[in-house]
């Protein structure tokens, strides 16, 4: 291997930011200790903190510095960094739309042409959220302020307004970060009430460190994203649907997603059941199936689609815009 090539090898594994021993780096680039060493400070030389650890134990690790140096990406790497900056190109993180098409542009401009394919394959099979999908946007500075939290383990506050609108300062051990159905939620041990909490990050603001650490506790869950989908089944809904279907229980499902629960009760049928506070999304949910289906519960349901149909109906009927 040459020396160039062998420098970016060298690179490569440092930039994992695991703490390798000398000896095993050494090994993996099939290199003497002597030669690693001037490889280190050949690193060093062009802008990259390696630390390093003396004696028989030692090795080295890729410090973060004051500046970003060139970064050596593999292909998978590549494209998966241009696939989330196209994410958040239209995504649901305030004040990071302009700035990741902007890197989009230069990650895409310096890929070779093979990756390039790969990028456009990705773009030209990826359905993207429809804007009624979208939930509401999140602020990044205060996105990110949370994720540093919840890495260094420090306690946190914040104002919160929940869900009736009533508005709280909120001190928490910050746990974890959800993102789920175009929403962000916060996993957290609330220190005020002594239990855990999930919030919708789109309803924090102010969030402040304390610079105060914690040791970190046990989720009565196995997860938190199984917190916060537990959070959701707990909070009471307005409208209980139930809905007979004349389609595959797999094809119903499909479609739903986790918006609700599918129940086979034949090859061809199943019974659609959800818990909502509004019924326009049944509505709509009931009108993209094209099956046919009897509705059980509840009765408003009944009167939704039926005025959904009327309009539908009438615009159908019209041969011109008014």
């Amino acid at each position: 291997m040459s020396t160039s090539a062998r420098m970016l090898s060298l690179l490569s594994l440092l930039q994992t930011h695991r703490y390798w021993p000398g000896d095993e780096l050494a090994a993996r680039l099939d290199v003497s200790g002597r030669t690693l060493r001037r490889d280190i400070e050949r690193l060093r030389d062009l802008g990259y903190s390696v630390d390093a650890t003396r004696g028989v134990a030692g090795g080295y690790q890729l410090r973060a510095g004051g500046q970003l140096p060139p970064l050596l990406l593999e292909d998978d790497e590549a494209v998966a960094i241009a696939a989330g900056l196209r994410t958040s190109a239209a995504g649901s993180v305030g004040g990071l739309e302009e700035t990741s098409v902007q890197a989009l542009a230069k990650v895409v401009a310096l890929m070779p042409p093979r990756l390039r394919r790969r990028m456009d394959a990705l773009a030209s099979q990826t359905d993207s959220p429809e804007p009624w999908s979208r939930g509401p946007t999140v602020d990044a500075a205060i996105l990110t302020t949370l994720a540093q939290a919840c890495r260094d383990d420090e306690s946190i506050t914040f104002d919160y307004v929940s869900r009736d609108a009533d508005s709280t300062h909120r001190r928490v051990e910050p746990h974890r970060l959800v993102s789920l159905g175009r929403r962000w939620y916060l996993v957290a041990w609330d220190r005020d009430r002594q239990d855990w909490r999930s919030f919708r990050v789109d309803r924090v603001s102010e969030p402040g460190l304390t610079g105060q650490r914690f040791r970190a506790r046990d989720l009565p869950t196995e997860d938190a994203l199984t917190f916060v989908r537990a959070g959701f089944r707990a909070i009471p809904q307005r409208y209980a649907v139930r809905v007979r279907v004349d389609a595959p229980a797999d094809r119903v499902s499909t479609t739903v997603g986790r918006w609700g629960d599918v129940t086979p009760v034949a090859d061809d049928a199943c019974l659609l059941e959800m818990k909502v506070d509004s019924l326009e999304w049944p509505v709509m949910l009931l009108a993209s199936l094209d099956a046919p289906f009897a509705i059980d519960a509840p009765d408003e349901l009944r009167s939704a689609c039926a005025a959904a149909a009327a309009r539908l109906g009438a615009a159908g009927a019209a041969r011109t815009l008014r």
